[in-house]
């Protein structure tokens, strides 16, 4: 009988992250989830479920994150890098706290823990599937959303996705990402759904649940990498 794979997922306390960690322990995977607080996520108690609380931005929590899944469960097979953060506001009123902010935990957060799980799948010699969140907005903007310091960090992400599935795919590790639109999350909590609608070509807002089946797809479709995969109602095509 073949071993349960391992995941990790970053960002995992709610919305998005919640519902990707909640998917791979309904489809018989090993978990280990981080976020700040995911230790109060509210998940229920599992054999299959690490949770491990810190900020993915420095380099001891993915550490942490990356031993904890070799001790407990033996193996790296995917890691969902999920935690990411995000805010719209006219580009020359972005504070070079805030930039900083951005890229530590957009890119350092996917730098230092990707690494690690590479690291990792390399000496176990079975391939894996590394599958980042970024977001439509970084292909196409939207008119009244201004976000360009947030899209610099995950246009980052798309671009680092296609070195990366070159340079490992006689490894068989494969990067691909999910570039949700508008997502049913709390970080959306103060629009209302209406206004949310026109904000995709099709007239409706995905789930969460929505996204996760996505990362699952891309997790376990052997023969594709480097792709980024919209998940966004139609908004990547352009203007509506």
């Amino acid at each position: 009988m073949e071993s349960k794979k391992t995941v990790i997922v970053t960002g995992a306390s709610q919305g998005i992250g919640a519902a990707i960690v909640q998917t791979f322990l309904d489809r018989g995977y090993n978990v280990v989830a981080t976020s700040r607080s995911v230790s109060e996520a509210g998940f229920s108690s599992s054999p299959s479920l690490v949770l491990l609380d810190g900020d993915i931005s420095q380099a001891t929590t993915a550490a942490k994150v990356a031993q904890a899944a070799v001790e407990k469960f033996g193996s790296i097979d995917h890691i969902v890098n999920n935690a990411g953060i995000f805010s719209v506001k006219p580009f020359t009123e972005y504070t070079a706290e805030e930039f900083r902010r951005f890229v530590s935990v957009n890119l350092e957060g996917f730098v230092f823990v990707t690494q690690l799980a590479v690291r990792q799948m390399l000496s176990q010699g079975n391939g894996g599937s590394v599958t980042s969140i970024t977001a439509a907005l970084a292909d196409n903007p939207i008119a009244g959303i201004p976000a360009s310091i947030p899209m610099m960090t995950k246009g980052g992400l798309n671009a680092v996705i296609l070195s990366l599935a070159s340079e490992y795919a006689k490894d068989h590790i494969r990067f691909n990402a999910v570039a949700p639109g508008v997502v049913e999350t709390p970080l959306h909590k103060g629009t209302p759904a209406e206004i949310l609608k026109t904000r995709t070509p099709m007239g409706t807002i995905s789930s969460s649940k929505d996204i996760a089946d996505a990362v699952i797809y891309l997790a376990e479709a052997n023969h594709i990498t480097g792709e980024v995969l919209h998940v966004d109602d139609g908004a990547h095509v352009g203007r509506w």
